[in-house]
């Protein structure tokens, strides 16, 4: 057993940089949303290659006001995955619109493109596709069914941050991007948000939502919110945006190496599609007892902690399943996503971050190699 302590299934990368630019921003008075979060959107807009980023206060915020800036309202449908965390289908009942699950490709584990296809209606207005676990979903196919049926694409990236698809970033695919720089995030701001689009109206109405309707100093032209990011936040991610192709860059080689070294009979690692740049920002595994695996979930969390690894599960439950959503009449009789059912079942997120080191990377291999002869 490592003698260390436990490796952490996640761990925030903070170094001077942050510090000193948090330091600058408190010696200078100016702490609100003000020239530090022009830079920081100034500068993502850039690295995306977008006309226009948005700083917000979060990655919620970020999807709550991208939906109500493209004016999604009661009686609309919005077609989402399943398979995700819960605030992507939570920004939609904000709006009093109804959100419609789609199943998901059980490779990638991002929005099935052919389940869509089945839960389109009469009163569909868009779909939200989720980069899941840093892995672009279809953009391509999802792109098209926007065109054909006259939807409105919107990307959730919280999980995705300098991800590629066919070697575009995404975040520039849909009319809005929502990206979160929650702490465990491939770059973080500690909580924070960001939105990026290409409509320059689109952008100006954002603007005004997150800053109380504000057109102009005390000018108020529409209902709006306090949905600002502060300079605090906005140095930290500054300085960590300077990072995260680094980060990422780390994310790639650890998976790399845990792809070619863990050999466990029963565990299916991570897929990678071609022409696919995958940022992992989880790296997820399944355990499948078809193959011959004899031991539970549970029981291997329990293996792995007991030997010093973190792990987690993301996600137990779909969120059709969730108790919320159970409460407000989704069931399984009403939604069908069986591969998101039978996902939330098997799947298990092992350590990836930047801070590893070759060690970690080598006692993680080892020891879930070991596990057949305990």
């Amino acid at each position: 057993m490592q003698e260390t302590k436990l490796i952490p299934i996640a761990k925030p990368v903070i170094g001077k940089e942050e510090i000193r630019a948090v330091e600058e921003v408190l010696r200078s008075g100016m702490l609100v949303q003000g020239e530090k979060v022009e830079e920081f959107e100034r500068a993502f807009s850039d690295y995306i290659n977008v006309t226009h980023a948005i700083a917000v206060a979060n990655g919620t915020i970020a999807l709550d006001a991208a939906l109500k800036t493209l004016r999604i309202k009661q009686g609309v449908e919005v077609i989402v995955p399943s398979f995700t965390f819960i605030s992507t289908a939570n920004s939609i009942l904000f709006q009093s619109a109804k959100p419609v699950f789609a199943d998901v490709d059980e490779r990638t584990f991002n929005i099935s493109p052919n389940d869509v296809l089945e839960k389109i209606t009469d009163r569909t207005k868009a779909i939200i596709g989720v980069h899941l676990f840093g892995h672009p979903f279809d953009v391509k196919a999802i792109q098209e069914i926007c065109e054909d049926h006259n939807l409105i694409l919107i990307e959730d990236c919280a999980q995705a941050h300098g991800a590629e698809y066919e070697g575009i970033k995404v975040g520039s695919f849909g009319i809005a991007g929502c990206f979160s720089f929650y702490a465990t995030k491939n770059m973080t701001t500690g909580e924070g948000g960001m939105i990026t689009i290409n409509n320059n109206e689109i952008a100006n109405v954002c603007r005004q939502l997150r800053n109380h309707g504000e057109s102009q100093k005390y000018f108020h032209t529409r209902l709006g919110y306090n949905y600002r990011m502060t300079d605090i936040q906005a140095a930290i991610g500054l300085a960590q945006l300077n990072k995260l192709d680094d980060f990422n860059e780390k994310r790639i080689k650890h998976a790399e190496y845990l792809n070619k070294h863990i050999k466990a009979s029963g565990l299916k690692l991570p897929h990678r599609k071609n022409g696919i740049k995958h940022v992992y920002h989880q790296y997820a595994i399944t355990i499948e007892e078809e193959e011959g695996v004899t031991i539970s979930r549970t029981e291997f969390m329990k293996y792995l902690k007991n030997n010093g690894i973190g792990s987690a599960i993301h996600y137990p439950l779909p969120i059709h399943k969730q108790p919320l959503y159970q409460r407000l009449g989704y069931t399984d009789e009403t939604v069908q996503c069986p591969v998101a059912t039978a996902l939330s079942q098997k799947i298990l997120s092992l350590p990836v971050h930047p801070a590893l080191t070759e060690k970690d990377l080598v006692f993680i291999a080892e020891t879930i190699n070991n596990l057949e002869s305990e």
